[in-house]
Formats: structure tokens, sequence, C-alpha cells
């Protein structure tokens, strides 16, 4: 039997910066809908999974998921949940209404 890969540990400040950036984007869609009205219909991430940038690059990650491969190396393509999975899981599961 062979473990599951694990996955290059991401820094904390990483990590918080993905969910601060996706909670202050969501704070300004609430705030467009309570004080302009805006009729907002969802809210949608660039991608749920890592994939490859337009320059063809793993380097940044922007994913719920980390996906085990890099440019050149396909790996095993294990896909590993990341902390702000389980943030938008619970912002997602609320209606918005718990962004910490």
């Amino acid at each position: 039997h062979t473990p599951p890969p694990s996955r290059p540990r991401q820094p904390t400040q990483l990590m918080t910066y993905r969910v601060d950036y996706h909670r202050s984007h969501i704070q300004a869609m609430q705030q467009a809908m309570e004080t302009d009205g805006v009729d907002v219909l969802g809210y949608l991430t660039w991608a749920p999974i890592d994939i490859l940038s337009s320059q063809g690059e793993m380097k940044k990650r922007y994913g719920f998921v980390y996906v085990n491969r890099d440019e050149h190396d396909l790996k095993d393509l294990s896909r590993i949940r990341k902390q702000s999975f389980a943030w938008m899981k619970k912002v997602t599961t609320s209606n918005g209404l718990d962004l910490e």
C-alpha cells in the first residue's frame, strides 16, 4: 500500500491571502446589493482546482483544491483540499452570511 502523496506546505500567509481576496469581493458584492440594490445572481471563482495559468505555469495556484503536479511533471495528479476549501464551503452553506 502506497501512502497518499503529501502536498508541499503552503505558507499560512498565502492561504490567508486567498481567503481575504474572496472575502473582500463577497463583501463588496453584498454592499452593492444592500446599498445600490444590485441584483446579484452569484459569485464565481477563477477555478475550483489548481489549473495551469495562461502562461502555462503552476506557480500561481488559485483553486480551493491542490493538484499534485507542476509545469513539466504530472506526478500523480492527486487532489488535496486546501484551507480555503473549508472556508468557501462554510461561506456557501451560510449563503454568504459567515465570512469568518
